[in-house]
């Protein structure tokens, strides 16, 4: 067998998932040779993005097909990286140099699929609705509750903490989540999606 790599090293690192990459970095800014080796052969290990062709390697899925435009269209991701911006994570990832790999950027939006969906109804993904105008045009609710989750909207996005002007009578140090849903009248759903979206 050919060898893997010449040379000797402090660490031999297998797999290129989030910790293995992490440890490795660290390593490696502490002046230590390190060798990092995978068995697939894309890196990432569970927590990877993949294009169209190596998704549908990965799950024997047979050729990806030509109607889904070019591969470099894609970033699949195996499970959602979500970090706090100013966690303690960011922090070493700024420290070990792996921003150099990585691209970081806003929350665009977050999607579900609805309930619905598999009762005899067509797949859809539908955008969880983030302002006043998109919950009015969201398919995900009837005009009623439309209305109400405009109202909470509006409600969660003028709430300032210092000023007691802005919290309408609500002490929301004291009240739970769902009880601020059931004050504003939204049903079980949309506690749902929003809690879903706030968890992302």
């Amino acid at each position: 067998m050919e060898p893997l790599a010449d040379g000797e090293y402090d660490a031999i690192v297998l797999g290129t998932g989030l910790k293995e990459c992490v440890i490795s970095g660290l390593l490696s800014v502490q002046g230590k040779r390190v060798l990092q080796i995978d068995r697939n052969g894309y890196y990432g290990g569970d927590g990877a993005s993949l294009n169209l062709t190596t998704l549908f390697e990965k799950f024997q899925a047979g050729p990806c097909p030509n109607n889904l435009g070019q591969n470099r269209d894609y970033n699949i991701d195996l499970i959602p990286k979500f970090i706090m911006a100013t966690g303690n994570l960011t922090k070493m990832l700024l420290h070990t140099k792996v921003t150099r790999y990585l691209e970081f950027r806003s929350i665009a939006g977050s999607y579900v699929v609805p309930a619905s969906c598999g009762q005899g109804k067509p797949l859809r993904i539908v955008k969880v609705p983030a302002n006043p105008q998109e919950a009015l045009a969201s398919p995900l609710m009837g005009l009623f509750e439309k209305r109400r989750f405009k109202n909470f909207l509006l409600y969660v996005q003028s709430y300032e903490p210092e000023d007691p002007s802005t919290h309408d009578g609500r002490n929301l140090n004291a009240l739970t989540m769902r009880q601020l849903y059931v004050e504003f009248g939204l049903c079980p759903d949309t506690h749902q999606f929003i809690s879903h979206s706030m968890c992302l």
